[in-house]
């Protein structure tokens, strides 16, 4: 018992800071543009956007089983597809990442954290 404990005192926290909403801004922004790269893998699929201006965001989604419950999945969308995405972005604005709680392609809405939407 006292390994474990041990053991988890020592993991760094960006481990832990990464998942839930506690690294996100509480604002809600839209996001548009094409999509880079699709992983459908755990811990959360993640998508890579390319914004209008080039930038290329790092869109977090909900875990597999939750993204898939709300229509989206592996064979979806593929790369080159426009997409919208409804979402809280990092707390540190330096950086092009945030974590879905809608996303919109071809007029079609995926919502992951139906709950979350439009609220702050």
């Amino acid at each position: 018992m006292l390994a474990a404990t041990m053991m988890a005192a020592t993991m760094p926290t960006p481990a832990f800071a990464h998942h839930g909403w506690s690294w996100a801004d509480g604002a809600q922004m839209t996001l548009t543009g094409t999509i880079k790269t699709i992983s459908m893998a755990p811990p959360h699929p993640t998508l890579h956007v390319t914004a209008a201006d080039g930038t290329v965001w790092q869109v977090d989604l909900g875990n597999p089983r939750q993204t898939e419950a709300s229509g989206f999945t592996g064979t979806t969308a593929k790369v080159g597809d426009a997409i919208t995405v409804l979402g809280n972005r990092n707390q540190d604005h330096a950086k092009a990442h945030m974590k879905a709680v809608r996303i919109t392609i071809a007029g079609k809405n995926y919502d992951l954290y139906p709950e979350r939407i439009g609220t702050n």
